[in-house]
Order: structure tokens, then C-alpha cells, then sequence
């Protein structure tokens, strides 16, 4: 009955906390610190090249980037063979030949062939070199001034990061450049992607620069990608600085983005910044996905209130769909078995003996009491009263 109580009361219990976005002091010290994405543009064609355009709308569309394997998308992949595949050359050649020779512009589709068949880094040397041609070729020729359309810049981005030509990549989102390339935030959400498979907070940090730099519009995919790094590479001070960019930009956050900053908070038991995250949150979407419920429900037990705990997870288990039911029971065993060692290592080592009593403690109340409406029976117990760093 206690913990029906406390489940019609939850409203209450996150609720009456009087935490003030943004302007609470405690916020400020804690967080102080496409395959190919789809852009509307309205292009200019032109029949002389058909190439030429600039990007007049960017939708803020989020950015799916294919699922390829390590060894396709590493960096060693790009560089360990700079000599240009017969392919791309043969397209090299072709193109300067049209420009330099016949003095005409090459059909667009050899320019588009040429992107889809680089494959290492000396294929990226010389698409960089054609495009600089042709932009030359436009410019004294054809007198054309504008840049070539933000698709093309995309794709190129895009061939940077399929091999790892990752300062190639970086010329393409400088909004000054000799390539003709017109950058985009989407082109930059390319070389993110390829940040987030290697776990690369340090050229994560780069692309961020140059997207304020050259005044490129934070988009939600690019938080989602950028607290995904952040969390994965457990660094803290990079999401609470780039959370504070993010908010000032006026972004929409997902909810994808936020089940990654507050986990993140949660693992590091930082339940100030987590209940000011809540309350951004709650401003935005009615309901918890599974990963902030839990994150929340670990709030509270950091604060010593495993009823509420139990009493949040009740609820949540009614709100989600049944597709996502069985996922509770998951997340209880690894809030038994794999958080409490985690957010003990961000403790003080004169606070983690008295911690880990509480959590042990309260822990296993929180698990009675789901126990006791039908919740978590298949959690094994007997993980927390072993775990060494418990004990």
C-alpha cells in the first residue's frame, strides 16, 4: 500500500523540487563547464555545369549515418594507401582533361562518380584538387561566383569519413574555401559520426570549433551525437559545456539526448545536475523513456528514498508500451549488478564506505518493494550482497 501511495503522489515527489533552470547557482557550477542526411535546398542549375547552387533551407533533420564496421571506417583504412585507385584517377584525368584542354565543364556525373568511388586517402588528394580546378574553371570561364550546391558538400564530407581523411573533411566546413564546397551542418554531422565510432573527444572538440567558427546552426542530431561522445568518453566538463551552447542555441534536445545526459549524471551520482536535466526534460516531453525513468529512480536512491524509487519505476512500467515492458526487469539488474560499482568511482574515497551501505541497503529495499506489485521477480540479489566493492 505504501508504495501504491507513493506512485499517485510521484508527481509530487520530482515535482516539489525547487530546482531553477540555468539561473540556480548549483546548475551553473555542475554543468559549467543520413546513409546521407536530407536537405531542402533550392538550387540554381545552371546548363553549362548543373552543379553550381547554394543551400537556401536547412531542415533540422536528423542525421543517419550507415552502420559500417571499424575496419571500413577507421582512419588506418584511409591512410595506409595514399597511391589514388585506378578508378578515381581514370575520372581525374577525364576532368582536368575537359577543363584544362577542351575547355569545357565535365558532365556532372563524373564528378559524382568520383566521390562515390573514393576509397583511401589519395582518392580524397585528388577529388580536392579537381574540385579546386573546377571552381577555378567556373570563376574565369563561365563566370560563375557561386559555390557548388550543399548536397555535393554533404557527399563530399561524407567520402572523407568513409576512409578517414578526416583533414580533408575539416576544409569542407570552412565557409571560405577554395573547393566551391558550401558547408552545411549536416556535412559536419558526417565527421561527428565518424568522431562517435572512435570514441574521438578531441576531434569532436575540433568540429565544434569550426561550427562556431564559420557560424554553422546547431541542429538536435548534432547534440545527439555530441553527448553520445561525451558520455561514451566519460567526460563530463565537454557535455556540461556544450549543454549550456546547446540551450543558449535554443535547440529542441531529443529525448535520445537526454537518456545519455542523464545517465551520464546518474552513473556519476551527480543528483544536482540530474534533477535540473529533469527539468529541462520535463518542460519538453510528458512521459520518461526507459533509460531517464531509471535514471531518476537511481536520483533517488542516491537520496536515500528507495520507496520513491519503486514507486517511479511502477509508473513508468505503466506508461511504457508493451514492446518495452520486458526492458524494466533489465534495467533493475543492472542497477543491482553494474551501477552501484560505477557511481562509486566517482565518489571521494573517504564517501564510498558509507555510500555503498546505503545503496546496498536501499537497494534491496527498492527491489522488495517491487517485488511485492509484481515487478523485477526475476532480479537475483545475491550479486549485490557479493560485489566486493559492497562488501
Amino acid at each position: 500500500m505504501q508504495v501504491i501511495s507513493n506512485a499517485r503522489n510521484l508527481a509530487r515527489v520530482l515535482g516539489a523540487r525547487t530546482v531553477l533552470f540555468i539561473s540556480n547557482q548549483r546548475f551553473s557550477s555542475s554543468l559549467i563547464q543520413s546513409h546521407r542526411s536530407f536537405l531542402q535546398c533550392q538550387l540554381y542549375g545552371e546548363a553549362s555545369s548543373g552543379m553550381c547552387g547554394s543551400c537556401y533551407y536547412l531542415m533540422p533533420l536528423h542525421s543517419v549515418y550507415p552502420m559500417i564496421s571499424r575496419t571500413s571506417f577507421s582512419t588506418e583504412a584511409g591512410t595506409t594507401d595514399n597511391n589514388p585507385t585506378e578508378a578515381v584517377k581514370e575520372l581525374y584525368d577525364n576532368m582536368l582533361q575537359s577543363v584544362n584542354v577542351k575547355r569545357t565543364m565535365p558532365p556532372n556525373a563524373s564528378l559524382w562518380s568520383m566521390i562515390g568511388n573514393c576509397k583511401n586517402h589519395g582518392d580524397i588528394k585528388l577529388l580536392f584538387d579537381v574540385l579546386q580546378n573546377l571552381r577555378r574553371f567556373r570563376l574565369s570561364n563561365l563566370h560563375i561566383h557561386s559555390n557548388f550546391n550543399c548536397n555535393l558538400c554533404q557527399e563530399v564530407a561524407r567520402a572523407c569519413a568513409l576512409v578517414g581523411a578526416i583533414d580533408f573533411g575539416k576544409k569542407a566546413l570552412c565557409l571560405h574555401n577554395v573547393y566551391g564546397l558550401t558547408p552545411s551542418i549536416a556535412s559536419a554531422h558526417h565527421l561527428l559520426s565518424y568522431a562517435k565510432v572512435h570514441n574521438d573527444a578531441k576531434l569532436m572538440v575540433e568540429v565544434m570549433r569550426l561550427l562556431k567558427r564559420n557560424n554553422l546552426p546547431l541542429q538536435a542530431g548534432t547534440a545527439d551525437i555530441v553527448f553520445s561522445i561525451c558520455s561514451n568518453t566519460n567526460i563530463w566538463e565537454l557535455i556540461s559545456k556544450y549543454s549550456k551552447r546547446f540551450i543558449k542555441a535554443s535547440v529542441k534536445l531529443r529525448q535520445t539526448t537526454f537518456d545519455a545526459w542523464m545517465e551520464f549524471a546518474a552513473r556519476r551520482g551527480d543528483t544536482d545536475s540530474l534533477w535540473n536535466i529533469e527539468k529541462l526534460r520535463s518542460e519538453t516531453m510528458k512521459q520518461h523513456s526507459l533509460t531517464t525513468g531509471f535514471a531518476c529512480a537511481k536520483g533517488l536512491l542516491l537520496e536515500r528514498k528507495p520507496e520513491d524509487a519503486a514507486a517511479l519505476i511502477q509508473v513508468l512500467n505503466g506508461t511504457l508500451s508493451d514492446a518495452k515492458k520486458p526492458g524494466i526487469t533489465v534495467e533493475v539488474e543492472k542497477l543491482v549488478n553494474e551501477w552501484p560499482s560505477e557511481v562509486l568511482k566517482h565518489q571521494k574515497e573517504e564517501d564510498r564506505k558509507a555510500l555503498a551501505a546505503a545503496l546496498k541497503s536501499d537497494i534491496s529495499t527498492m527491489v522488495a518493494s517491487l517485488l511485492n506489485i509484481g515487478l523485477a521477480r526475476s532480479v537475483n540479489m545475491e550479486d549485490l550482497t557479493k560485489k566486493e566493492i559492497l562488501s
